[in-house]
């Protein structure tokens, strides 16, 4: 129902764009294959085939350098710095007022990014987090963040379109920036940027 009335306000508010509008990240997929030139995405972080950053991180991939945001319910200052992160061009409320929301999109449009503002010690645990992860290079980081997700090699590997030697490789070198020796190590060093990810409805 909010994917509908986000997408009907859309419409009216710019109607120089066409609007596509999916209900799982493999109904965006198909919609990227058949339709190029997109400017635009939003993303829910809760959908049927996706978990945590999962679906963000097969969005890029499929997308390139189109913008993506996520409008969410959920604010928690560690899912708001995280998308930052990973690249996300803006993370919206859902429960913000619907101009507000379009005013957001316009801006993201017009090359802006558009986050809330995060504080307390939310924001002091995440900036260390942030700190930890600075060497990390962008593909470094996607590969971190599909591992707190849970997934394996292969399947981080078939999300980012790249082989598991590649994955392994980057594996090797996330351990050894963030001065770490496994898998559950990283992702204690992630932690504040991952916490309340968990599955739930929206």
């Amino acid at each position: 129902m909010i994917r509908e009335g986000l997408a009907l306000a859309a419409r009216v508010a710019m109607p120089e764009l066409t609007i596509d509008s999916v209900g799982s990240i493999a109904e965006a997929e198909a919609a990227i294959g058949r339709h190029r030139g997109y400017r635009l995405a939003l993303l829910d972080l809760i959908l049927p085939d996706a978990r945590g950053f999962s679906g963000f991180l097969r969005l890029q991939h499929a997308l390139g350098d189109v913008p993506i945001v996520i409008v969410s319910s959920r604010q928690q200052p560690e899912l708001i710095e995280a998308a930052r992160a990973l690249g996300a061009a803006g993370y919206l409320s859902k429960a913000q007022p619907l101009d507000e929301t379009l005013g957001s999109l316009r801006a993201i449009l017009a090359g802006k990014t558009v986050f809330p503002a995060c504080s307390g010690k939310a924001q002091a645990d995440v900036s260390e987090a942030r700190a930890r992860i600075a060497g990390l290079s962008g593909a470094q980081l996607r590969v971190l963040m599909a591992l707190a997700d849970g997934r394996l090699n292969k399947q981080i590997a078939g999300d980012l379109g790249v082989t598991e030697a590649t994955i392994k490789a980057h594996l090797t070198a996330i351990f050894r920036k963030l001065g770490v020796n496994n898998r559950t190590q990283a992702i204690l060093a992630m932690q504040p940027l991952l916490a309340e990810q968990g599955d739930g409805a929206e």
